[in-house]
């Protein structure tokens, strides 16, 4: 189960909450996890991203995503697993979705699905690994405009 939170006084990403239940459901299938998951999902702002990534991965920029893992996923969790924590950015959302020529829908759908692949310990710090993860989120994603 995913828990959204809107940190934003906007809420304009409301309309696609059920979007990002379906593609939650979609990574664990994807995967080959059962449901008995948990997540977070928090969205704000530019500024409290910024914050957020400075304090605690020591970049004083603004970024799109951030995702916190509870636990260091080595292919294995409990029955009842709580993974992590994801903020999205809303303005990134929106800005990127304009510069990319796709819907707020999809970037914001896509963004969620790279923090849940994050969670589960996938990466793009090289480009083997950069490669298996961005095949995974295509899977995922597929053709979603």
């Amino acid at each position: 189960m995913v828990e959204i939170q809107d940190l934003t006084k906007n809420k304009e990403l409301k309309k696609y909450y059920k979007d990002i239940k379906k593609y939650y459901s979609k990574v664990l299938e994807v995967l080959k996890l059962n449901d008995n998951f948990e997540a977070a999902l928090v969205i704000v702002g530019k500024s409290k991203i910024r914050t957020i990534n400075k304090q605690y991965r020591n970049i004083d920029k603004e970024t799109d995503v951030i995702s916190f893992a509870e636990v260091d996923y080595d292919g294995e969790f409990g029955e009842d697993s709580y993974l992590g924590d994801i903020f999205i950015n809303v303005d990134r959302v929106k800005s990127q979705a304009k510069l990319y020529e796709h819907s707020i829908k999809r970037e914001f759908c896509f963004l969620f699905v790279h923090g849940m692949l994050h969670l589960f310990g996938y990466d793009h710090m090289n480009p083997k690994d950069e490669k298996k993860m961005f095949a995974l989120q295509d899977k995922i994603i597929g053709d979603l405009k």
